[in-house]
């Protein structure tokens, strides 16, 4: 399973945001991530609502977040980004009662859903699922990707909403 910050400086919360309005839930801020060289490829086909996530040519596995080589070969030659179809499921959730984040705070609590991708389910993306109340998140609902704009930077990022 990959887990981790698309940075060490916790951009992966860049994609932990939700913004529309339902029964029960709340429309909180986005956290604006600011892309580096490693990320950019992402942050760029978000722009163009494209989910992209690397891939070892040599391993024929897909890898998130972003790294400058192969997390199980090594190589960096055989890294290259690639799109996916932006569909996946949620495999687990939690509910934030007291998140670090102090733009979140106001917002709590929330849901973080885990999202495993179709196409590659070692992937695990994280979504605050929008629409979705506390406590109320489908274990094994399809979901897709829907992109979002952040207030600071106007940087897209990707979403969760669940499908069908």
């Amino acid at each position: 399973m990959v887990l981790g910050g698309l940075q060490q400086q916790s951009q992966l919360a860049g994609v932990l945001y939700p913004t529309l309005e339902a029964k029960g839930t709340k429309d909180m801020s986005k956290q604006s991530p600011i892309p580096n060289a490693l990320d950019k490829p992402f942050y760029d086909a978000c722009n163009e609502e494209r989910l992209v996530v690397q891939y070892c040519t040599n391993c024929r596995r897909y890898q998130f977040p972003p790294r400058p080589a192969c997390t199980r070969c090594g190589k960096n030659a055989s890294v290259e980004w690639r799109q996916l179809s932006g569909r996946g499921r949620i495999i687990s959730r939690v509910v934030v009662h007291d998140t670090p984040t102090s733009s979140l705070i106001p917002e709590q609590p929330f849901n973080v859903a885990a999202i495993a991708l179709d196409e590659e389910p070692e992937v695990i993306m994280l979504s605050h699922l929008p629409g979705i109340p506390v406590d109320q998140v489908p274990i094994g609902a399809a979901v897709e990707v829907i992109f979002e704009t952040t207030p600071a930077t106007g940087q897209k990022v990707p979403e969760w909403r669940v499908v069908g």
